[in-house]
């Protein structure tokens, strides 16, 4: 199986890493890394003056780091991992499935993954990072450094991979991950070949989540559009009926807000449900990391641990803390995007198109709500619905920001 089979509807980047990957020159170091990255293709191509060729095969050349970028749920990580188990790979382009497999579980010598389950990427971490990256690989061609989630680091911890990036070690490949490359210094940028993607279409995720997770077609059709073709929502919602519940609870309950009392009500509600979306999520992966770690450490099931392992273990709920925090963040964060999706689906209705309604499982109540307002005061809810965002990723209490918002979508 190829290395690139759980990517879907990113065809053009695909194909443009799947060329990288294959044209890994031998011996390749930070000095051609860093320029322009030219093969002997690309210097044929010069010879020959077409300049469709030399775009289409520098854009496919190796270089020493990679940026990919694009909206959430576009399956970033999905094909940053995909381009590592490429690269890991000893000369095949579709990919050797046992470095497929090492990659996936994390545990290949040559991978290094820098990532937080906190709100940012600790300094710390991104020191390790690049000392790790110094190291020659171990059994592959290049040791590679994956980035997630490369907008959550501050811009003094950015620095310290800057000059990472500025002086490449001769056989590593870093590729950072992020929303889009605004998210990163001018300067990391400039250092970077960006590969942009676009969002799935709902067939193309509905396809994915029958292909990869054995999800019944009408249930992955609904999901992915549920989801808004996110990848990682929509595979959750196809597998998981608590969190469908939890979805339709949340757009139910904005749908019956008549007063003010009853915004304040329906905001401590939509934090509740949060809460209760973000510990299914944590509760299960912290119970296994637990018990992962205490059998590594010898210690058996029932028995207490010793002293000299507490601090271990402390370590381990110190960071179970930071990511059920971010978690909860996360969960209202997808709460206000549901949230804009039914307002947006709302002002569908009252425009007089309501095939391009995104819940239709709701569209009785839709056209209910459609009918207690005009479209700019719906659009004003929508907003409103931004405004909080903003305003919760600023810190600002989310009771508060939701209170604030949900003021805006009475509907008498």
């Amino acid at each position: 199986m190829a290395v690139w089979d759980n990517l879907t509807g990113q065809a053009d980047a695909i194909a443009i890493l799947q060329a990288a990957a294959q044209r890994l020159p031998s011996g390749a170091g930070a000095g051609s890394a860093a320029g322009t990255g030219l093969t002997g293709d690309m210097a044929a191509s010069d010879a020959a003056g077409s300049a469709t060729s030399r775009a289409t095969i520098e854009s496919s050349s190796m270089t020493h780091a990679w940026l990919i970028t694009g909206p959430p749920g576009s399956g970033r990580s999905n094909l940053a991992f995909a381009f590592a188990a490429a690269l890991l790979s000893p000369g095949t382009p579709e990919g050797d499935l046992a470095a497929a497999r090492q990659v996936e579980a994390r545990t290949h010598p040559d991978l290094s993954v820098l990532t937080t389950e906190g709100v940012i990427i600790k300094m710390e971490s991104v020191k390790e990072a690049v000392a790790r990256s110094q190291y020659s690989p171990s059994v592959g061609r290049y040791r590679v450094v994956v980035v997630e989630d490369a907008d959550r680091m501050v811009e003094r911890t950015s620095n310290v991979l800057l000059k990472a990036l500025e002086e490449p070690p001769e056989r590593t490949v870093w590729i950072l991950c992020a929303p889009s490359e605004a998210d990163l210094l001018p300067t990391i940028r400039s250092r970077v070949r960006t590969v942009r993607l676009r969002v799935p279409s709902v067939a193309d995720v509905a396809d994915l989540l029958v292909r990869r997770n054995g999800v019944d077609p009408v249930i992955a059709d609904s999901s992915a559009r549920l989801a808004q073709s996110h990848i990682g929502m929509a595979r959750r919602l196809a597998t998981n009926a608590d969190a469908r519940a939890r979805r339709e609870e949340t757009l139910r309950t904005a749908l019956g807000i008549r007063s003010v009392s009853a915004a304040v009500n329906a905001a401590a509600r939509l934090l509740a449900i949060a809460g209760d979306d973000a510990k299914a999520i944590t509760l299960e992966l912290d119970a296994a990391e637990r018990d992962g770690m205490l059998r590594s450490l010898g210690v058996e099931a029932g028995q207490s641990v010793p002293p000299a392992l507490r601090s271990q273990v402390k370590a381990l709920e110190d960071d179970q803390k930071r990511r059920a925090v971010r978690s909860l963040r996360d969960g209202i964060d997808r709460i206000l995007v549901d949230l804009a999706s039914l307002y947006r689906d709302v002002v569908m209705v009252q425009l007089g198109r309501e095939h391009v309604v995104i819940n239709l499982e709701l569209l009785a109540e839709l056209r209910t709500a459609s009918a207690t307002s005009a479209p700019e005061a719906t659009v004003a809810t929508m907003d409103a619905i931004a405004l909080a965002r903003e305003r919760i990723q600023s810190n600002v209490a989310p009771a508060l920001a939701l209170e604030a918002m949900l003021v805006s979508a009475i509907r008498r």
